[in-house]
């Protein structure tokens, strides 16, 4: 029995639908006309973006608070081009999106078409092919069936990242005979575990240190707990043991970090606590967990170069254990399967565990007895202009323990990676690996889409705004109840920060004409309060999220 013919746009949006997908940023064109009427047949919800970089970054959002994927539409040519930024930090923090583009039609290719940026001229694939985990063009309608179900697989699977699809106009106006069935769910967490390399690893804590086993152990938990929802597990292992947990800035959020074995980030903005305990008193194994042990989540790599600490390293990932294979072990495998294993093999582990947990437990109490923070008192200081340090925590007192806060790039990141602190998973989100200015502002629409009733916040700076800032609009056109915080300090700070020091131009080159951002949100449709006097912080910040609430009673998304 045949399948039923459908429209090729209808057969894509059902598709993506049936994936629990609920909605699509895009910006209309020319090349994607025939997806118009499809979409007002109600698959999914589409939301038009100022610009195709903020609609990619959109569906980023989604995709890291919905733990599905997301799906940007553009035309081809200057609108997937606007795209590619979006696309490389997708890839770089291993984020599954979906990126479709209209073409010109195959029998045009190449004879001067309009925005024709097929194989034959500007080749779009070509030009994403470095920038995704798989870039092709979907030449017949045919095809289209099988190249999208090995586009959601490739997208969703091990690593996850971006794919891209390019339709050309005879394809998206062509009709199908397919029937479109989900993914196996098993595909989005596949939990997969070398068991020989993770008994090894085991084996390792129950008698290492030449049977005196190590004493002083503690987790470095990555980005690859959060992808495997692995942050109830890794508590659950924490506590059993008295192990402390160290977070890198991209996974602050899998630890509660009012938790009594929290030590808080290490590396960029990270915590004395932290430091202290994977550099500086003595540390003998370190498991590390879904970290790719780059630049900012090693400290510059000098995690590494310790002579006496032993590595565990736990990843997916095998070309992530692959660069560090002389540090330690390497356990190929889900973080959260990794952690269950732990604890189905807790008769081998307890009695090497259990002997070091005193030592273990006044080890960790003599750091905590430290300061966490490097200067707390920055968060209640009077001085003008308002401390990032103090913004960051009237914020943080406004916003619920569950409430979500995006954070762009800039010097803004390091305030906020040091002094908010994160009590669930899911609750705080960021670029954090290619670090793209602005991406937080439309990310953040994305992330109030796929979390529709989460109090939503956003911490970012004027040189953000000046990237992306007109998505404040798309925001408001949706009456999605966002607060944006806007540090603004006149200038490009972490450059500034260097640059200043140069010399009179290097100084000038990086600061930003003082705008009022304030005012420039009212025009787009958006509520904006100026605070320059941190006696004023506290009131305008609750203000904010009493706005946001109301707005979250009468938000019907």
């Amino acid at each position: 029995m045949s399948s039923p013919s459908s429209p090729v746009t209808d057969f894509i949006l059902a598709t993506l639908a049936k994936e629990g997908i609920g909605y699509i940023f895009m910006v209309p064109g020319g090349l994607i006309d025939p997806f118009l009427p499809a979409l007002a047949r109600g698959y999914l919800k589409p939301i038009v973006a100022a610009q195709e970089g903020g609609a990619a970054y959109m569906s980023d959002g989604y995709a890291r608070a919905s733990r599905r994927f997301g799906v940007a539409l553009g035309i081809g040519g200057p609108g997937l081009c606007n795209m590619t930024t979006a696309v490389a930090a997708a890839k770089t923090d291993g984020s599954p999106v979906l990126f479709l583009s209209g073409e010109v039609a195959t029998a045009m290719e190449g004879l001067g078409s309009f925005q024709d940026a097929s194989s034959e001229t500007l080749d779009d694939c070509a030009i994403l092919k470095s920038l995704t985990r798989l870039s092709i063009s979907v030449d017949n309608a045919r095809n289209l069936a099988h190249m999208l179900r090995h586009a959601l697989a490739t997208m969703v699977g091990t690593p996850a990242g971006p794919v891209h699809l390019s339709l050309p106009q005879d394809v998206l106006k062509s009709t199908i005979d397919a029937v479109c069935e989900p993914l196996d769910q098993a595909l989005y967490h596949p939990a997969t575990l070398s068991l020989p390399m993770a008994q090894r690893a085991l084996e390792h804590i129950a008698r290492g240190r030449s049977e005196g086993c190590p004493r002083r152990i503690a987790i470095l938990a990555g980005a690859g707990v959060a992808r495997a929802n692995g942050a109830d597990a890794l508590v659950r292992v924490s506590e059993q043991w008295s192990i402390p947990v160290a977070t890198t800035l991209q996974a602050k959020d899998v630890f509660p970090e009012d938790h009594p074995l929290s030590l808080g980030v290490f590396g960029y903005a990270g915590t004395c606590h932290a430091t202290q305990a994977l550099q500086i008193k003595g540390l003998e194994l370190l498991i590390v967990l879904g970290s790719g042990l780059n630049d900012r989540d090693s400290m510059h790599w000098t995690l590494l170069r310790q002579q006496d600490l032993e590595l565990i390293n736990v990843n997916a990932d095998p070309r992530e254990i692959g660069i560090h294979a002389a540090s330690g072990f390497g356990v190929l495998g889900d973080c959260r399967a990794f952690l269950d294993f732990m604890v189905a093999q807790q008769d081998a582990l307890s009695r090497a565990l259990a002997a070091g947990r005193i030592e273990r437990e006044d080890w960790l109490a003599k750091i905590r007895a430290e300061p966490r923070l490097m200067r707390p008192e920055d968060c209640d200081s009077d001085a003008i202009p308002i401390h990032p340090a103090r913004a960051v925590a009237a914020l943080r007192r406004a916003l619920p323990r569950d409430g979500i806060v995006l954070i762009d790039s800039g010097a803004h990141r390091a305030f906020a990676g040091h002094y908010w602190e994160c009590y669930r998973p899911g609750t705080y989100i960021s670029a954090t690996n290619l670090g793209p200015m602005g991406w937080a502002i439309p990310a953040a629409i994305g992330v109030q889409c796929a979390r529709p009733q989460a109090r939503v916040a956003v911490i970012t700076g004027d040189g953000c705004m000046q990237m992306h800032g007109m998505e404040v609009q798309t925001a408001a056109r949706y009456r999605l109840p966002i607060v944006y915080v806007v540090i603004n300090n006149a200038a490009l700070c972490n450059v500034w920060l260097r640059a200043q020091q140069l010399g009179p131009v290097p100084d000038e080159l990086t600061r930003v004409p003082d705008h009022d951002w304030a005012g420039f949100a009212r025009a787009l449709g958006a509520r904006g309060e100026t605070v320059n006097d941190p006696a004023e912080l506290d009131s305008a910040v609750r203000a904010g999220a009493r706005l946001q609430r109301d707005l979250h009673r009468g938000h019907k998304m």
